[in-house]
């Protein structure tokens, strides 16, 4: 009888100790998930305005943009002042066009993305209002940071585009003198010679280029859809231009000197399968080479070290799309486009700009 008392109050001291030890485990992981979940600091936020695209100069001035995918978009690029008052840029005149008006040279359309570079903001131009076709032609505008005066503008020339073309994103190539843009709405990249003005299609529904599937899944839910080549990214150090179609999982990447002086078919031989990563929007690299990207299903952002080891930045309910990134001071900047949480009216969504420090490599 007393053996039978002493193993049953051992039996229940193991159990006490083991429930114990789980709940001490437990309140570490949480912790641990809180101390991450802090590290993302918000910049600025907009309710009933779905901000997408974000860029950061080299001192400090912020600026972000929103796509004309329905009526209401009250400023198509905005600068963020650092007491936090969000202004029309480069004025109001510049944001004033509603749908329905007549096209103008020197007013946005349907600005989809924002990229500082040299003292230069290079604003991409869809002129494809509520996806619809394009009424002009895509444009580059670029912005001397100096004066806030526009520079020049580079128009898309006829045959690198289509009327139901949706020019996603851009890269600046300094070293080449070439601007490498992505057609989400048709598959394939446009290259853009800085002097000649010239624009030419590379890419051009190619597998590498190509969306995937039509879908992607949240929690357990299809969000419908099928995007082609969405994000771009460019390694300076290796010279080679990175890109992802959006509903997809597959990393490519082309060698800058290819794109530049070879011919479409080059191209294509030089096309090389780099990862399979998750799903991501935007992507960017670090000055280390290492890469940034999203994981939109699982709320995450991710980095690709040198290595070709993917690792998780943060993750959790502060990361909601994470649609494009930009890097200042050892800081990673990023939006929250909220793309598939949205249905219909967003007059109560409310929409983010955050940061957050960089993985150390």
């Amino acid at each position: 009888m007393k053996k039978s008392i002493y193993l049953l109050s051992l039996f229940i001291a193991v159990v006490y100790c083991k429930e114990a030890t789980n709940k001490t485990m437990n309140t570490e992981v949480l912790k641990q998930g809180d101390s991450i979940t802090k590290q993302v600091q918000q910049v600025a936020e907009f309710t009933g305005q779905q901000v997408t695209g974000v860029t950061v100069t080299s001192t400090e001035r912020i600026f972000v943009n929103f796509p004309r995918w329905r009526k209401g978009v009250e400023n198509s690029v905005v600068e963020i002042t650092k007491d936090n008052q969000k202004l029309a840029y480069p004025d109001e005149e510049w944001n004033s066009w509603e749908i329905g008006s007549a096209v103008e040279d020197q007013k946005f359309i349907g600005v989809q993305s924002v990229v500082a570079f040299e003292n230069k903001l290079y604003v991409l131009d869809t002129r494809s209002p509520l996806f619809g076709a394009v009424l002009d032609a895509p444009r580059l505008f670029v912005f001397n940071l100096s004066n806030d005066k526009l520079e020049k503008t580079y128009t898309l020339q006829k045959d690198s585009y289509y009327s139901n073309s949706y020019i996603n994103d851009l890269r600046v190539d300094a070293k080449n003198n070439k601007i490498y843009c992505t057609d989400s709405g048709r598959a394939g990249l446009i290259i853009l010679d800085m002097t000649s003005g010239k624009s030419t299609r590379v890419l051009d529904n190619h597998f590498s280029t190509k969306a995937e599937q039509s879908y992607l899944t949240f929690d357990n839910k299809k969000w419908e859809n099928t995007i082609n080549s969405d994000g771009i990214a460019l390694d300076t150090k290796n010279d080679l231009l990175y890109f992802h179609a959006l509903t997809g999982y597959s990393l490519y990447s082309v060698p800058t000197k290819g794109l530049a002086n070879s011919t479409n078919t080059e191209v294509e031989k030089s096309v090389k399968l780099v990862a399979k990563t998750a799903a991501p929007d935007g992507m960017i690299f670090d000055e280390n080479g290492t890469l940034y990207f999203a994981d939109l299903e699982n709320n995450k952002i991710m980095y690709r070290k040198q290595d070709g080891s993917i690792h998780t930045l943060v993750e959790g309910e502060k990361i909601r799309w994470a649609d494009t990134f930009s890097i200042y001071n050892n800081y990673l900047y990023f939006t929250n486009s909220r793309i598939n949480e949205v249905t219909a009216d967003i007059s109560n969504m409310t929409f983010t700009l955050n940061k957050i420090k960089l993985a150390n490599n």
